[in-house]
């Protein structure tokens, strides 16, 4: 897979909690620090405090082998229950241009909401890399040769993120039903 085809990956955990339970916990966007092994901090923007269309936040973030960067989250669909979609952008410019534009964004984050047949929730939470440079650009501008090797290498440390994530998720909201 090449950078210009938008590289994805996506988990899922099914949480004993309905959905409203499940959403509770997700847009609580702070928590996630304690569970990812990436963001460190959150700084929302602008007044907001929660998940809302247009809604933005800063996002400190630290990766063994990037260092420490931080990033601007747009929240782009906030569907109470069912659907929460951000991309993220490189505020700073350390990857590239700096931008506040969604278009230029580094990924885009969501997760899905879907009550599960035997009860509780299916939790899906997804990724989908580029268009804009990311901290993989750099890296695949000195070995293009590796460029799949490289970028299947970040979408299973993505992977193994987001299966974090979804543990804290689903220990929280199991646990506050």
């Amino acid at each position: 897979m090449r950078y210009a085809d938008r590289p994805s990956t996506h988990r899922e955990v099914h949480i004993a909690a309905e959905p409203s339970r499940v959403w509770d916990v997700i847009t609580d966007v702070e928590t996630m620090t304690e569970w990812s092994p990436e963001l460190v901090r959150v700084e929302w923007q602008d007044g907001a405090d929660r998940p809302a269309p247009g809604a933005r936040y800063l996002g400190y973030n630290r990766n063994p082998i990037v260092g420490e960067w931080r990033t601007l989250s747009h929240f782009t669909e906030v569907v109470p229950e069912h659907a929460l979609t951000w991309c993220v952008l490189d505020f700073d410019g350390r990857f590239g241009k700096a931008s506040g534009d969604p278009a230029d964004r580094l990924a885009t984050w969501s997760f899905a909401l879907t009550p599960a047949s035997e009860g509780g929730t299916v939790l899906r939470q997804s990724v989908v890399i580029g268009p804009g440079r990311s901290g993989l650009s750099a890296y695949i501008d000195r070995t293009p040769d590796q460029e799949e090797a490289i970028i299947a290498y970040r979408l299973k440390e993505l992977g193994k993120g987001m299966e974090a994530t979804l543990a804290g998720i689903k220990e929280t909201a199991e646990r506050r039903s």
